[in-house]
């Protein structure tokens, strides 16, 4: 007979007067411990899993994004204080330095004399080409008079030679003395030609001299330092006494009031900069003051190294005092949104720079979208400019358990 078959069993030593009782096997295996525990196991499973199912699929609370109005975009840049003009001034002839008259921190004129060179054996040379400019006049004084001395002579020659080739035919003068006087007119006109070319001569040679006396006097004013431009003196590299080469820098210049801004911009934020664009800057040594300026232009090339675009700022009340390469912090306004639909970039996924993906909720339930998005603002919010349905809300935090489907509730608006 099967083992497990539901026959009575008889117990010889039962309660019952000692009467055996007869029980199924199968009530007898529900009373084994383990079988018990199992059905147990399974019943709490049921529970635990039935509990879960409800959780998981409740509505979760969610923050939705409301659209703001008169919302600035800016920029941020940092970099430091500039001149536009900036020019590290020299002699262009080497010698010893014998007089300063400009120091750190002065201002002077178009014109003024900043410094001068021991002028050395270049005012003799001045002075000897000023004597050759005075013998060439000279020459050309004597060239000149000797061309109307000959030019006297041919024409008493010619006077000569007319008369004795008339009378020569009426046989008064003499064939031969015709031909002498004919000589005559020739060597007088030989020597007028000698005379102008004497002339031209000494007129190149007084042309000569003046350039050589220019150039002597160009390199003798080249022992005078003096300002290009009305400018604020930056610094003074060298003292009195110093043996200067041709080209080295004794002062550092920058043109009077032309001072900007030099900021360093991202290029994934640089692309809706133009010129003419509002900046708010603020200072590193005075924050508690506001300082505005525009945008004056934008570099053409860009650093491939920290892959940032330099934007020079012109600016609007620029303090009393400079300091060059003072840090500045600067913003700039690139657009201001009458009414824009923000979400923050931590919102978006997949986000390239021009679309992204956003959670949205539709009819009570979330879903997915791929959006387009154009401005960031500073504090890293995004505008959304198209691919949202009607009626749909942004979440602007993704939390956990975010699926498709999934019922949500609005428990508030995102509007920072």
């Amino acid at each position: 007979m099967n083992a497990t078959s539901d026959k009575p069993i008889l117990n010889n030593h039962g309660s019952n007067g000692g009467k055996p009782d007869i029980k199924p096997r199968s009530t007898a295996l529900l009373r084994k411990p383990l079988v018990k525990y199992g059905l147990l196991a399974v019943v709490i499973a049921a529970l635990a899993f039935a509990s879960f199912s409800v959780y998981a699929n409740r509505p979760i609370s969610v923050q939705v994004a409301v659209p703001e109005r008169d919302v600035p975009v800016r920029v941020f840049g940092l970099g430091t204080v500039e001149a536009r003009v900036r020019s590290n001034v020299g002699f262009e002839v080497g010698a010893t330095l014998v007089e300063l008259h400009a120091d750190h921190g002065d201002r002077v004129k178009k014109g003024d004399v900043l410094a001068r060179l021991n002028p050395g054996e270049q005012e003799d040379k001045v002075a000897k080409a000023q004597a050759s400019l005075a013998i060439a006049a000279a020459g050309i004084a004597k060239s000149e008079a000797n061309l109307k001395k000959v030019r006297a002579v041919l024409a008493q020659k010619l006077a000569a030679n007319r008369r004795k080739q008339a009378l020569v035919g009426r046989n008064v003068v003499s064939a031969e003395a015709a031909e002498e006087a004919q000589r005559e007119e020739d060597v007088a006109k030989a020597d007028v030609l000698v005379a102008v070319s004497e002339t031209e001569v000494a007129k190149a040679l007084q042309t000569d001299a003046k350039a050589q006396l220019r150039f002597e006097e160009t390199m003798l004013r080249h022992r005078t330092l003096q300002a290009p431009y009305d400018a604020v003196v930056i610094e003074r590299q060298k003292e009195l006494g110093t043996v200067v080469k041709p080209g080295d820098q004794i002062f550092t210049l920058i043109a009077k009031d032309t001072y900007w801004g030099l900021a360093y911009v991202d290029e994934a934020r640089a692309g809706f900069i133009e010129e003419g664009q509002q900046v708010d800057a603020r200072l590193r040594s005075r924050p508690q003051d506001a300082f505005t300026g525009q945008v004056a232009r934008i570099g053409l090339e860009s650093d491939r190294v920290t892959e940032e675009r330099r934007v020079f700022i012109a600016g609007d009340n620029p303090p009393p005092q400079i300091f060059l390469g003072e840090q500045v912090q600067f913003w700039i306004t690139v657009a201001q949104l009458d009414e824009a639909l923000l979400v923050p970039e931590a919102a978006v996924q997949g986000y390239d720079g021009q679309q992204g993906r956003v959670w949205t909720v539709e009819t009570g339930r979330l879903r997915q979208r791929a959006v387009e998005l154009r401005h960031r603002t500073e504090d890293g919010r995004l505008e959304i400019v198209g691919g949202l349905p009607e009626a749909s809300r942004v979440v602007t935090r993704i939390g956990k358990g975010f699926r498709e489907g999934r019922a949500v509730r609005v428990v508030g608006a995102d509007d920072k």
